[in-house]
């Protein structure tokens, strides 16, 4: 049985890249690749999947089928999350996060994908500047080869 523990041991061998899958509303399948990482949910603490986007393809899938799959690989091996999405964002606020809890949520989640930055005022200024959205998946399966 795979693991979430499993999954970002081989997302840590490749820079937390992953391939994020999810349902366009014609039924065919949208593919990017971001950069995810584990961290605990802001409200419940619970272990999910998070990465940072923007733009509107992705999140217009989102916001109306909130489920998507995600693989890390490294080499040959790989590891897929598949789970229900919650997004939280300018433009799509949570009643549990402000816009302070945002700022630092972003952060949180890019130090978890991996990232480091110099600059934390300017990272901030950034995404809010590019309305940068959340993403947190709540794992419903995971497999590997």
């Amino acid at each position: 049985m795979t693991t979430l523990q499993d999954a970002i041991d081989i997302a840590r061998r490749d820079k937390y890249l992953a391939v994020v899958s999810t349902l366009r509303s014609d039924g065919t399948i949208q593919s990017t690749v971001v950069n995810a990482g584990v961290l605990p949910h802001p409200v419940n603490g619970a272990d999910v999947i998070g990465f940072v986007t923007y733009g509107a393809t992705k999140l217009a899938n989102l916001r109306k089928r909130p489920q998507l799959s995600l693989t890390f690989r490294s080499g040959w091996e790989w590891a897929t999350v598949e789970g229900h999405v919650e997004l939280i964002g300018p433009d799509d606020p949570s009643p549990s996060i402000g816009a302070d809890r945002l700022r630092l949520l972003l952060r949180e989640i890019f130090r978890a994908a991996g990232g480091s930055h110099d600059d934390w005022d300017g990272y901030d200024r950034t995404m809010a500047e590019q309305r940068r959205t959340a993403v947190l998946i709540s794992p419903t399966r995971i497999y590997s080869n």
